[in-house]
């Protein structure tokens, strides 16, 4: 039942909150990043409308399906705490002290999420 909190903490709390509150607080995002490079580099072998549109919603998509895996993990506690986390990569450069105490209630609520669903109770 470990492995699988912590799981859910490693992918979802960090990888998914708490980075991408980072990179939100920086102002840069890696993965429109790739993408928009990806895009380009299809664009050119492909130059249609469609191929531009689908690079363009993929960000969207992506989104829709880490949220829709932390509610299928975590309920919607695991949900709460990929928020607290998010806030904590927002205010971490900051404030690194407030960043690290809202990284670790992220933590303590991704692992009750996780231990919970596990259970049955949520």
């Amino acid at each position: 039942m470990v492995k699988k909190s912590s799981r859910f903490i490693w992918q979802f709390v960090l990888g998914l909150g708490f980075l991408s509150g980072i990179w939100t607080a920086i102002g840069l995002d890696p993965e429109d990043v790739l993408i928009s490079a990806a895009g380009f580099a299809v664009d050119s072998f492909f130059p249609s409308p469609l191929v531009r549109y689908l690079f363009l919603i993929l960000p969207t998509i992506l989104l829709a399906i880490s949220v829709i895996g932390a509610y299928r993990k975590g309920k919607g506690l695991g949900l709460v705490s990929v928020l607290i986390a998010y806030g904590a990569g927002l205010v971490i450069l900051a404030s690194p002290v407030w960043g690290l105490v809202l990284l670790a209630l992220a933590a303590a609520v991704g692992y009750c999420a996780a231990t919970k669903r596990r259970k049955g109770i949520v």
